[in-house]
């Protein structure tokens, strides 16, 4: 008798189980995408704007060092506060701002000096945006050969290099200068200034000649502590920037005090 052979018969797969590969395939793929664009934004971050800011700083150097040449600077004589501005007299208050007495400007062109007055370099306002200067920190590497420092801190200023904050005095005046800059994005010029320590140097240089500051102290503050940036006795830099890397929920502050330079004996006189 012959023996007849059964042959199983494929069952087709059920409709949820085509469903769920379907999303399983479509969240897959979604994950790859957004992966990639992360991705591609930390590159664009980190990696495309670092390079387009140290080909900006060439141009930003030139610019400066024009500005070296067309700046105007003028010697006013300094009273260090809190002496009275009498008539004749200028006087650069803690914020860097210059007072003439009312008796007029004792600074006229070929005008002699009052004798026995302490003498102060003081430069053109820099335009807003515009290179006026170079900061330089032989311990930091990146820092070593120098970074432009355009006027103002915006966005846009600070995507070409460190940031000079307008109403604070310029560098190598007494007061306050403050500058701010990137700690990772846009060349990171401030990057490792959270390595520095009490006694380290930074030089500015500017119109009026080569600024030597001393690191007295690195401290850390929420954005709301605007106290950092107010005047104070003698002639300070105030470097600002995000803490920690990658965030923008702290704030490093590195203070430095002018220990040489065109201005340091009539201010410390």
């Amino acid at each position: 008798m012959d023996e007849s052979t059964t042959t199983p018969v494929e069952q087709p797969a059920s409709r949820s189980t085509g469903v769920l590969t379907r999303i399983v395939r479509a969240v897959g793929w979604t994950s790859i995408v957004v992966g990639l664009l992360i991705l591609g934004f930390v590159v664009q971050q980190l990696f495309v704007t670092t390079w387009f800011s140290q080909q900006h700083q060439t141009a930003l150097n030139v610019e400066a060092e024009e500005h070296f040449v067309t700046a105007e600077v003028t010697e006013v004589e300094y009273v260090a506060p809190p002496s009275t501005t009498v008539p004749g007299e200028v006087t650069v208050d803690p914020d860097g701002t210059v007072t003439t007495g009312a008796g007029g400007s004792s600074t006229d062109e070929g005008a002699p000096l009052n004798p026995g007055k302490r003498t102060l370099l003081v430069e053109s306002s820099p335009e807003k945006g515009k290179a006026f200067a170079v900061i330089r920190i032989p311990t930091i590497e990146r820092l070593e050969e120098g970074w432009a420092v355009v006027e103002g801190v915006e966005l846009r200023n600070l995507k070409n290099g460190a940031g000079h904050m307008p109403h604070t005095p310029l560098p190598g005046l007494p007061g306050n200068s403050v500058i701010s800059g990137h700690r990772t994005t846009y060349g990171a010029p401030f990057h490792e200034i959270g390595d520095l320590v009490p006694g380290d140097v930074i030089e500015v240089d500017t119109a009026i000649g080569t600024h030597t500051y001393e690191v007295r102290e690195v401290i850390i503050v929420h954005p709301t502590e605007l106290w950092v940036t107010e005047p104070r006795e003698g002639a300070w830099l105030t470097l600002t920037t995000c803490h920690p890397k990658f965030s923008a929920r702290q704030r490093l502050i590195v203070f430095a005090e002018l220990v040489d330079g065109p201005n340091w004996e009539a201010i410390y006189a």
